[in-house]
């Protein structure tokens, strides 16, 4: 299937599924001293592709565990096998890059975006994890609409949470309403933590 067939496809999917409303908000640009830019533009460049690799049979056989009991979550909103499996896969492989729980970043897409991939909010955030435009001027290319990529988007979305929880020194609570633009406010973080609990797959 060539690339055009495959978008028009899924494109035509997605406009069958109705879809959650989304909650997403505007990541404040904030100043950012030379060293963090820097090191958050690496992050953002390192083109290794999402293939996980395990130590062990036992990690390999539990990761597969949670790839089936994920794509089971999200069939509902994403019904072509190979378009969820592809999206779960990155969605892994982006988190643990960044030592986050693909539970959370599950949770964040769903209240963000509700999984749609070509998502603009009122406020021009784009993708699946509502990234700012501003990201792409201060750790990327400048090429906004890179965003619309997949593993792009997600990569970008999990650094600039991982920033954020560092900022935050871990509070999730902090780091999500941070992540949305309304740091402080319990509506989106409670949000979030909500639509965890349907994702909490446990990768022991």
């Amino acid at each position: 299937m060539t690339f055009k067939r495959r978008h028009l496809l899924l494109a035509g999917l997605a406009g069958a599924v109705p879809w959650p409303a989304a909650h997403a908000g505007g990541q404040v640009e904030e100043p950012l001293a030379d060293a963090v830019r820097s090191a958050l533009s690496a992050a953002v460049h390192d083109a290794a592709p999402p293939t996980p690799h395990f130590d062990t049979t036992e990690q390999r056989l539990a990761y597969l565990r949670w790839l089936g009991a994920a794509s089971d979550r999200l069939k509902a909103r994403t019904p072509h096998y190979d378009a969820r499996i592809e999206f779960l896969q990155t969605v892994w492989y982006e988190s643990k890059r960044k030592g986050l729980d693909p539970s959370l970043v599950l949770a964040l897409i769903q209240v963000e975006s509700g999984f749609r991939k070509y998502a603009i909010s009122r406020v021009g955030a784009r993708g699946y994890m509502q990234v700012m435009p501003f990201w792409a001027r201060l750790i990327g290319d400048g090429d906004v609409s890179r965003l619309f990529h997949m593993q792009t988007n997600l990569r970008f979305g999990c650094v600039i949470l991982r920033h954020y929880l560092d900022t935050e020194r871990g509070d999730q609570f902090l780091a999500l309403g941070r992540y949305n633009g309304s740091r402080g406010q319990a509506k989106y973080p409670n949000m979030v933590f909500g639509a965890r609990r349907q994702w909490d797959v446990s990768l022991a």
